[in-house]
């Protein structure tokens, strides 16, 4: 027994030998090893980090007038974590909030559950532009108001309102996800960034660098006494655009008011650089509703309004061309061999070919014309035949140098979200139908466009000559912006130089100095022969210069000789008919280029062209007196 017992006790003592050494380890190890780390926490406990955000940059146009600037605004913030947790003293709190600032306390429950939710790093606004003696108040009773603060913050300001909205963009708070890029790193959940447009494009230029306050609290995280340190927040750099903002204003105007509230959109670009002096869709939208406090509901019936507000149709559509596009087939045309400027061809107003009947619009009989002519007139069967000829020549003419003009890619615009179109193609359409004809295939044998079965990418048929005759008019599976059909003119004017679009032209800092200048250089020349680029501009300044033309009864009589060319695209819209514009002037020596386009404009002529005109009146300086003729546009037909 004695001998058991004294295995016992030998075995307890080990054990608590064992437990007493862990701890001994333990508290060695946190008091010597890492006693550092524990008394900064501790010390961190004492004190609060406040960042303070740092205003962006200003976005400006050439003349440096603001188009996007800061403002200072007074907002009621509350940190939803920093209310108190117990649920009775929380509602406290929130009514005594409520009846300070009027504002009711369902109202208040809401914001705070909705903009946690979707903002989580960033304080609720309950409201901006405050009455000061709110502010007042809640200084004067903060201890009884944890967590709710009125302070002065720094905005985005719009001083024109929706001019632009498309271009600009907005800003949003940083999300998980762009916190893990290496573009994001050195920021913190509820920093700001560029969301969209050029705030997000040049993001690293026109976000300041956030300032920081730190501020002794109490055990309960009050704070208590005078500021420890503080860190002035540097902000960003200004951005200077290419944009006019006269130019600007007249393009968007111009388009709303001939397209009658129909979705529109219109460039104004330098032929020689690509220097976007304007460029608007039509509708668009306050870009204020993404400012603190943020309208959620607002964005939601944004992205749900007729017109697609959001979608900037400039650089994002896809719309077939109409007679624009002559332009491009002319030059496939005449440099594959197919035709010469002088051969003489008899447009009888219709003819027959795979059992289809092709005609001019409105019938319309123009007899003996040449490729100058047939662009003047706008004739429909030359550029069919033109269409044709190069199918059956097999070398895929009118698709390469639709290609090269531009169609098909993107233009390479300092924008984000900008859409390639598409250049129809025997090859494109034969390998979409044969995809349509396999026994696999979703739409099986019987090709219907039903995107519920994935049947929208599937041809319902093979390539025929019809599809190359169709291209030629600028009709038929067509997909090009606004943008791209500008960069096309462009190098029809500049001598065959496809240029880059650019939007912005420098950064310069809070005090003017220039940081870095925007010169993107050209994305290639095109070897197009002078006589090919003299007879395309001779036609399109016949077009619009010379009595006959589509556009005469537009530009008849203006001070400056515009090269420009209507178009009449037939679409499944609703709306109707697309309305577009193309142009360069002077024509003899071209320095700017103009598109407009409406959507459900009927005639080009009727609509397009003298919403153009308006951005020419403009960027030339041309008055109403300075003309000797008016047109009276509701009798023209293409």
């Amino acid at each position: 027994m004695n001998s058991q017992f004294a295995v016992r006790v030998a075995v307890v003592s080990g054990i608590a030998l064992i437990a007493f050494a862990v701890i001994f380890f333990r508290l060695w190890y946190v008091q010597v090893l890492s006693g550092q780390e524990y008394l900064s926490q501790a010390q961190d406990n004492r004190t609060r980090e406040v960042t303070i955000q740092a205003p962006r940059g200003e976005i400006l146009d050439r003349h440096g007038k603001v188009l996007v600037g800061n403002r200072s605004a007074l907002s009621l913030q509350v940190r939803a974590d920093q209310l108190p947790q117990q649920k009775q003293a929380r509602n406290r709190v929130l009514r005594r909030l409520s009846d300070a600032s009027q504002i009711p306390l369902d109202k208040i429950k809401k914001e705070i559950r909705k903009q946690t939710y979707e903002l989580p790093a960033n304080p609720v606004t309950l409201a901006r532009d405050v009455d000061r003696n709110i502010v007042f108040y809640v200084r004067e009773h903060a201890d009884e108001l944890p967590g709710v603060t009125a302070q002065e913050v720094s905005v985005r300001y719009y001083p024109n309102g929706q001019l632009g909205a498309n271009l600009f963009g907005f800003v949003a708070e940083v999300n998980a996800d762009q916190l893990k890029e290496p573009q994001y790193e050195n920021l913190n959940p509820g920093d700001q960034i560029g969301a969209a447009g050029l705030e997000a494009q040049y993001d690293n230029y026109v976000r300041g660098r956030n300032g920081l306050i730190e501020i002794p609290v109490d055990a309960s995280g009050q704070p208590k006494g005078d500021q420890i340190s503080e860190v002035r927040p540097e902000t960003g750099d200004d951005l200077v655009l290419t944009l006019d903002k006269k130019i600007q204003q007249a393009g968007e105007s111009a388009i709303a008011r001939w397209g009658g509230g129909k979705p529109a959109a219109f460039v104004a670009m330098k032929v020689s650089d690509g220097s976007i002096l304007g460029m608007g869709s039509y509708p668009s939208f306050d870009p204020g509703v993404y400012t603190p406090p943020v309208s959620f509901d607002a964005i939601k019936q944004l992205q749900h309004a007729d017109g697609d507000p959001l979608f900037n149709k400039a650089i994002q559509s896809g719309y077939p061309t109409g007679s624009t596009f002559k332009a491009i087939t002319g030059t496939a045309a005449l440099e594959s061999g197919v035709t010469t400027p002088g051969e003489v061809y008899t447009d009888t107003g219709t003819f027959e070919f795979g059992g289809v009947k092709w005609t001019n619009a409105g019938g319309e009989v123009l007899g003996a014309i040449n490729m100058t002519t047939a662009l003047q007139y706008s004739s429909d069967l030359y550029f069919y035949t033109m269409g044709m000829r190069m199918d059956q020549q097999g070398k895929g003419a009118l698709q390469n140098w639709a290609a090269d003009y531009g169609f098909g890619a993107p233009t390479g615009i300092d924008l984000p979200g900008e859409q390639p179109g598409l250049v129809p193609s025997p090859e494109w359409r034969n390998d979409l139908y044969e995809a349509a004809i396999k026994p696999d295939s979703p739409c099986g044998t019987d090709v219907v466009f039903d995107p519920a079965r994935d049947c929208y990418e599937i041809a319902d048929r093979a390539w025929g000559p019809g599809d190359n005759m169709n291209l030629s008019v600028g009709q038929g599976d067509l997909q090009a912006t606004p943008l791209q059909l500008a960069t096309a003119y462009a190098a029809v004017a500049n001598g065959g130089t496809v240029v880059r679009p650019h939007l912005g032209m420098k950064v310069t800092d809070p005090v003017g100095t220039t940081e870095e200048e925007f010169t993107p250089a050209a994305r290639r020349h095109l070897d197009i022969s002078p006589t090919t680029l003299d007879t395309i501009r001779e036609g399109l300044r016949g077009a619009a210069m010379s009595p006959g033309g589509t556009s005469y009864p537009v530009f008849g009589g203006y001070p400056v000789d515009i090269c420009g060319k209507t178009g009449t695209a037939e679409t499944s819209s609703d709306l109707g008919d697309q309305a577009w514009y193309a142009s360069f002037a002077p024509c003899d020596d071209p320095k700017y280029v103009v598109v407009s386009t409406i959507e459900g404009g009927g005639f080009g002529a009727e609509t397009a062209a003298p919403a153009a005109r308006e951005i020419w009146d403009q960027i030339l300086g041309i008055h109403e007196s300075d003309v000797d003729a008016v047109s009276d546009t509701a009798a023209i037909a293409e």
